[in-house]
């Protein structure tokens, strides 16, 4: 798998622990958005995106953030304590959407995305410096030029009791 375009939105503050904000592409047909770079102690380093963990109020059943102390439905408190600590002690309160399962691809990703961060920071520099916009650029158009829309024929077999369900959708 290849990295085949990186976008880099500088955060607005540059005393906050978040740098920036990116979108990777991958083979030229998948998209990740809401990676961050973050400032640590040892240098800037890659998170990747991720959502905040949810568990069920005892009483009704609700989803509820790990750090809410009041059930979001019905007001009853939470019982303390349900939050899962990892190997190093630290609530883990939040779980990646996407992330690389193997180390060398992890490597590979944080060093294309860090290089564009560089890039970015110093077109960040020039005056009537502008940020990249984070919408697709792709539209409609753009992919029937990759790949013309073949048109959907019709199945062979016009009699409804031998079709399958779904089958002659898909060409």
């Amino acid at each position: 798998m290849e990295v085949t375009e990186v976008r880099v939105k500088l955060a607005d503050t540059r005393d906050e622990k978040l740098r920036a904000f990116c979108t990777v592409t991958f083979d030229n047909c998948f998209v990740v958005r809401d990676i961050k770079i973050i400032r640590g102690a040892r240098g800037c380093f890659v998170a990747m995106p991720s959502r905040k963990l949810t568990d069920l109020c005892p009483n009704c059943h609700t989803k509820n953030h790990l750090r809410s102390r009041y059930c979001n439905e019905c007001g009853k408190p939470l019982p303390p304590g349900r939050v899962v600590r990892d190997e190093k002690g630290r609530p883990r309160l939040h779980a990646d959407i996407a992330h690389p399962i193997h180390r060398e691809f992890r490597a590979y990703l944080q060093e294309a995305i860090l290089k564009a961060y560089e890039a970015e920071l110093e077109r960040a520099k020039q005056p009537g410096y502008k940020p990249p916009k984070d919408d697709f650029p792709y539209d409609e158009a753009y992919f029937e030029e990759i790949e013309p829309r073949q048109p959907r024929r019709p199945p062979d077999n016009t009699d409804t009791d031998k079709h399958r369900f779904g089958e002659g959708i898909l060409p």
